[in-house]
């Protein structure tokens, strides 16, 4: 027999693919539902609350949605800066949407509005502010920690901005395991209510400061909301 050259032993191996570490991706469908929905919440506030004419911000929405599923259509797994400016993008005008609407409702409350007199109108208008709040956090956590859904679903990071309790107890956690949308949706609807981290604990600087601007919005539209409602139906 002949013996094979070290070098070209070494070249076949280089030549061979290695195992590819698995991807456990999570569907595109529940995050864009909360987007739509966002958009739809939009359309039903007040003029005087919403940023821009009725029509704008859902139209910017739908339009860097549709880039999104596009670019990366059912399971979300393609990493591309493009797709994450993209997403980035949408998280910003959600937010941004959301924290002029309580500055505005705040104004209102505070000078009087058209809103203000009316208790159903002024519950349903604070509602709606509240509830886009909730979802345009949740995606904002969704999109930033641990590099977004695409990074995530490739690669966990050992140290997370945000920790769950699957993270920080080991014998909960399920082979392979991946916070999904529902799990930032919770965090959003529980930092909302409880006005304070319950089961997921934020880790990074960025994180600790959204999720206390989250608690300050949602503390300044429940309580001012409810006290003005009482007062007028007083």
């Amino acid at each position: 027999m002949t013996a094979q050259n070290p070098s070209d032993t070494d070249r076949m191996s280089a030549q061979e693919p290695g195992p590819r570490s698995a991807v456990h991706t999570e569907s595109r469908w529940p995050m864009a539902a909360a987007v739509i929905a966002s958009a739809v919440l939009t359309l039903l506030l007040p003029d005087d609350l919403r940023l821009g004419p009725r029509w704008a911000l859902p139209l910017a929405e739908a339009l860097l949605l549709v880039a999104l599923i596009s670019g990366d259509p059912g399971r979300i797994s393609r990493r591309s800066t493009v797709l994450r400016s993209v997403a980035i993008a949408l998280v910003v005008v959600l937010a941004g949407s959301a924290i002029w609407s309580t500055v505005q409702l705040i104004d209102d409350l505070i000078h009087g509005g058209h809103e203000t007199s009316s208790a159903n109108a002024l519950l349903l208008a604070g509602g709606s502010v509240w509830s886009s709040t909730v979802l345009a956090f949740s995606l904002l956590y969704f999109e930033l920690d641990s590099g977004g859904p695409a990074a995530r679903a490739h690669h966990m990071p050992p140290t997370p901005a945000l920790a769950f309790p699957q993270q920080l107890s080991p014998e909960l956690n399920a082979p392979h395991w991946r916070p999904h949308y529902i799990d930032y949706l919770y965090l959003g609807f529980t930092n909302s209510t409880a006005l304070s981290p319950t089961d997921v604990m934020p880790l990074a600087p960025w994180a600790k400061s959204v999720m206390t601007v989250q608690s300050v919005l949602s503390l300044m539209i429940l309580g001012l909301v409810v006290a003005r409602a009482v007062n007028v139906l007083a």
